[in-house]
């Protein structure tokens, strides 16, 4: 039965979190065909990136206002008053403000108490809605903050007039029970969008995006591959997947269409994306055990909770030192050759010897060589 909860929405911050990666630096012509890309592919809001860095930031972030359709621009700013005045020259309609809540950060940061916090957020956040921005403020470190306190933050955002609060595990260190609780408790307090940004220090970041929507979240901060400071963000692939097979509940977002938005990222990053990576890797659809394939190529389901259409992929049976005799027999005849029995064990035998000595996949052209010349291996 489709869903009848509302749809989750998406925000991406691969532009600004994402290139906060030690090393990643995208450029003017970069960002616009990864922004135009996470349009076209259903994200709802993309984080464009932060004006206080300068100049080029700003003319890109407007460029992206100028040139976005349905997907809504969102610069990134601290809670102060100058950071407001350098989104409002992008001409974008919307504005993050960004502002510790743990009691470690706001000392640090700062140097005063949470009633300064609370002090800020009524100035700023009035300050931005004067100068007709719609705002979300996020609040950092929000895992290590006082619940009590952040209760309050909630209350002074809301009478502040924002109409969204960004619950931040900056540091990845919550697990997915407590998300829940805490995003149950924030959802009983509040009228406010209530969206989750995770990092994933624990590697925990999309269980706990899936737990924060199953406690009150209606917006998911995502990153495209996990980009991110340290361990990096909950992935958007992931994320969006996993809300589907798991949750049972819809975004806008286009599945078939991660494949290439992963791929551009990851080019623009220069970093390659592992063969295992879910949903994008090279390999998370390819298959050699002997017993997967058997049972694969009766029916798909058997070892793939995922159909790989889902995502404009296809289904790869490899060759190795695990296959067995019905992948030989596959992978033949998907090449308009076979074999008796007995040769398919000694093609098999052949194809595992080489496999296990070379470290590789046996491709179709060398399978096609050994049943055709009955190469030793």
């Amino acid at each position: 039965m489709p869903s009848l909860l509302p749809p989750i929405v998406i925000n991406d911050s691969t532009l600004r979190d994402g290139e906060q990666s030690p090393g990643v630096a995208f450029s003017m012509v970069e960002k616009l065909q990864i922004a135009a890309t996470l349009e076209a592919a259903g994200i709802d809001e993309i984080e464009a990136g932060t004006p206080a860095i300068g100049g080029e930031e700003i003319e890109a972030i407007e460029a992206m206002v100028a040139g976005a359709g349905r997907a809504e621009i969102i610069p990134w700013c601290r809670m102060n008053r100058a950071d407001v005045d350098l989104a409002c020259k992008t001409g974008a309609g919307r504005v993050h403000l960004s502002i510790p809540v743990s009691d470690r950060q706001i000392r640090a940061k700062f140097g005063v108490g949470r009633r300064d916090v609370l002090v800020r957020i009524a100035d700023v956040v009035a300050y931005a809605r004067d100068k007709g921005l719609r705002v979300s403020v996020g609040g950092e470190d929000a895992s290590r903050a006082d619940l009590d306190f952040l209760c309050r933050v909630v209350i002074a955002i809301e009478e502040a007039g924002a109409m969204r609060f960004r619950y931040a595990d900056t540091l990845g260190v919550l697990d997915p029970f407590r998300t829940n609780e805490i995003f149950g408790q924030l959802a009983r307090e509040t009228d406010l969008e209530l969206e989750f940004h995770g990092h994933d220090d624990l590697g925990l970041a999309t269980a706990n995006t899936l737990a924060a929507v199953r406690g009150g979240a209606t917006h998911a901060s995502v990153c495209v591959l996990g980009l991110g400071e340290r361990a990096g963000n909950a992935p958007l692939e992931e994320v969006v997947t996993a809300l589907g097979e798991t949750a049972g509940r819809t975004t806008g977002v286009n599945l078939a269409l991660l494949p290439a938005l992963a791929a551009m990222v990851a080019e623009a990053a220069c970093r390659p994306i592992p063969e295992n990576k879910p949903i994008v890797g090279s390999s998370v659809f390819s298959h050699e055990s002997g017993i997967h394939v058997a049972g694969l190529l009766r029916d798909p389901g058997t070892y793939e909770a995922l159909d790989p259409a889902l995502f404009g992929r296809e289904r790869q049976i490899v060759l190795g030192k695990h296959s067995g005799r019905a992948a030989v027999r596959s992978m033949l005849r998907s090449i308009g050759l076979d074999a008796e029995h007995e040769r398919i064990e000694q093609i098999l035998a052949q194809v595992r010897a080489r496999a296990q000595r070379t470290k590789q996949a046996v491709g179709l052209a060398e399978l096609a060589s050994l049943h055709g010349e009955g190469v030793s291996a």
